[in-house]
């Protein structure tokens, strides 16, 4: 692909989003154009699409335009020198099969199914020491009472044994296909296609089905190999462990996930982001143009003796500065309520101090809390439980008071209480700061959230502990060192000093292009609670991503001028952590993310899909829909059952199927309207449709 006609202040930013996309884009080379103003670039081909299509592709993928004049093969060689290569991957000297690629080129040409080019790259034969021929011999046995997939149901059971193995293919067409038989004589292309459909499905945490069958293989194998097995089953368990590496990770950030193992990473940083938010209290930030706290509320959810306890620790460590300071207050507070006590029948009564106390509990009355929140001094409160059910019980009356005062504090908006008695609270708050952790079982969960049509779901970000039914007892469990501790408060000492307002440019573009992905994945499945899902999903991971950036900062000062040196720096210079932020959006922060926002949205789906959409059908709430609800798999899509060439019938047909009796023209005619608004369909002169 040839790129030219750049500005000076082009080129950089050209030259950081193809590198941004390197893996997206299948990038192999890329270098400047000798003369300047242009790169010339290398990408992994896509079978589906022939050479034009594969510059459109990539053009659109990049935001930027290609030389249509290049788009011929013979004119696009070229040489380079070493200081202009920018990018080199050795797989662009692989030799490939050349009878494989001329069929592929042949099937491109004829408009058929694409095939994919063998790379020659060999894949692992085994998952941790475990053959896949065993793996799949057990799956049938495990989820299909022994039989392999006949002419019969082997559509169906390949794509399903395809959806599972990925997880543990890298979900890579070319593995699956080398790992996945032809069962009882069905053509490769088809089994291929059912591979390919299975990878463009909805990716939704390790599934229950593949994670028995290796459950059922560690009991046969014994104990000898069960611990690199469970261990590497938990980091599959969702995708985030394996991502988010703590080497990868800032000081603060690694000791965390250190403390509890990596196995819990995501539900560590899920809790320790509404502390990093709390004691970084100045810090705005600019999400879709609007500047907000990092006003966080997590849930932990996990199954009694699940690991939940190990967060407890950590979050102490990264609120001991502030707690230290609330114990001073509460001495004052005590020293009050004692000479009260002693003046009780006396005219002069001790006046009550007011007091920023800012560690809160929960285990109160919304009188007391509203006046504790009030009196923060314009900073974050923040409150954590190591059992949401103390907040089931003692607010079961008040829910509906909790509900309301988290999402003001989740948006930052003002908090009234009025009351006609003098002597009882009255509060008037600007802005509601006040972050919030939670850990409890997933049935506390129900009792916290339970309400679905009023945003408090939305605003609350969820992580689950993987699951350690048949877990090996470990010898030496992870926990909270001294030295985890120390490094912990370092970076805790230096957020409180970070005031003003700042703007992520990278983070958020990354933040909206997750936000399309999703928006077009669910248009093409008519999926309205996903879709909607994702509006808050956004917000809260570039706000937890920013947690995680300020971390890095705090870092990067420490280990160049040392903690009391970085203190001095932050004072001496108010905006230098602003001008650090925007060197810290880094492809790892980006990729980072990706890993969060994945992560909220399929736990809000796992928890509270079927009770949204049933909450939001029901004959109580004003906008529902009326018909009965169907339950639709996950893996179904409207748009991915239709053939090239489809009419509305077919449309409704798919509709119906996937959604149930309650679709009807209206609907399927707005859904085409939609995908026709897009350009994933065009109208044809004889009124069918076809997929562009």
């Amino acid at each position: 692909m040839d790129i030219d006609h750049l500005t000076a202040e082009e080129m950089p930013v050209v030259r950081e989003r193809i590198l941004s996309k390197k893996d997206e884009l299948g990038l192999r080379m890329l270098e400047e154009s000798a003369r300047g103003g242009g790169y010339h670039l290398v990408f992994r081909r896509r079978a589906d699409l022939d050479q034009v299509g594969n510059l459109k592709w990539a053009s659109e993928l990049l935001g930027v335009k290609y030389d249509a004049q290049a788009k011929d093969i013979t004119r696009v060689f070229f040489t380079t020198t070493e200081a202009e290569l920018i990018y080199l991957d050795d797989e662009i000297f692989e030799v490939k099969d050349a009878e494989a690629v001329t069929q592929c080129s042949s099937s491109d040409t004829q408009g058929q199914a694409p095939c994919v080019k063998p790379s020659g790259k060999q894949f692992p034969s085994n998952y941790h020491g475990i053959p896949f021929a065993d793996i799949i011999a057990k799956y049938w046995e495990v989820n299909n009472r022994g039989f392999e997939p006949t002419q019969g149901d082997r559509d169906t059971l390949t794509y399903q044994l395809a959806c599972d193995l990925r997880h543990i293919c890298g979900r890579n067409f070319e593995w699956l296909d080398q790992v996945i038989p032809c069962y009882d004589g069905f053509p490769i292309d088809e089994k291929r296609a059912k591979i390919k459909s299975a990878l463009s499905s909805e990716f939704n945490g390790f599934p229950m089905r593949l994670r028995n069958v290796l459950n059922a293989l560690q009991m046969e194998e014994g104990r000898g190999k069960m611990n690199d097995v469970e261990n590497a089953e938990d980091e599959q368990l969702s995708s985030v462990i394996c991502q988010l590496s703590p080497k990868k990770l800032p000081q603060g950030i690694r000791e965390s996930i250190d403390a509890v193992g990596p196995a819990l990473a995501m539900p560590v940083v899920t809790a320790i982001c509404p502390c990093i938010g709390t004691l970084a209290t100045g810090v705005m930030l600019d999400v879709h143009g609007q500047k907000k706290g990092l006003n966080l509320i997590a849930y932990i959810a996990g199954d009694f003796a699940s690991g939940k306890g190990g967060i407890d620790p950590v979050v102490d460590a990264w609120m001991s500065e502030v707690q230290a300071l609330d114990k001073m207050y509460q001495m004052q507070e005590d020293e009050w309520r004692a000479k009260k006590r002693a003046a009780k029948n006396k005219k002069e009564q001790p006046e009550e101090p007011k007091l920023p106390v800012r560690c809160l509990t929960l285990n109160n009355t919304v009188a007391n809390l509203a006046e504790r929140l009030a009196n923060t001094e314009g900073k974050h409160a923040f409150s954590f439980t190591p059992e949401a059910d103390t907040v089931a019980q003692k607010w079961k009356s008040t829910m509906s008071d909790f509900s309301v005062m988290l999402r003001q504090s989740y948006d930052g908006t003002k908090y009234e209480r009025e009351a006609r008695s003098a002597d009882a609270v009255n509060v008037h708050i600007d802005k509601l700061l006040w972050n919030v952790c939670m850990c409890g079982t997933p049935d506390a969960l129900y009792r916290v959230v339970s309400n679905y049509t009023d945003g408090f779901q939305s605003r609350i970000a969820v992580a689950r502990t993987p699951d350690n039914t048949f877990a090996p007892l470990e010898d030496k469990p992870p926990v909270l060192t001294d030295r985890q501790r120390e490094r912990i408060q370092q970076i805790a000492h230096l957020l409180p000093l970070m005031y003003g307002e700042v703007v992520l440019p990278k983070l958020e573009t990354r933040g909206r292009q997750w936000v399309e992905r999703i928006r077009l994945e669910t248009m093409k499945n008519d999926d309205r609670t996903r879709a909607r899902q994702r509006m808050r999903v956004c917000v809260t991971a570039q706000r937890m991503t920013c947690c995680l950036m300020l971390c890095k900062v705090c870092e990067t000062l420490i280990q160049k001028h040392g903690l009391n040196g970085a203190e001095t720096k932050l004072k001496q210079q108010p905006s230098l952590w602003k001008e650090m932020l925007l060197k810290t959006q880094t492809p790892t922060m980006l990729e980072v993310y990706d890993v969060i926002a994945d992560s909220l949205l399929e736990n809000a789906l796992y928890f509270f899909r079927d009770r949204i959409e049933n909450a939001f059908q029901s004959r109580d709430y004003a906008g529902g829909l009326n018909g009965e609800r169907q339950k639709r798999g996950k893996n179904d899509s409207i748009f991915e059952r239709l053939d090239i060439q489809f009419t509305f019938e077919q449309a409704m047909q798919h509709s119906v199927a996937v959604k149930g009796a309650g679709v009807n023209h209206n609907t399927v005619r707005q859904m085409l309207k939609n995908w026709r608004k897009q350009g994933l369909v065009v109208l044809e002169e004889d009124g069918n449709y076809r997929k562009s």
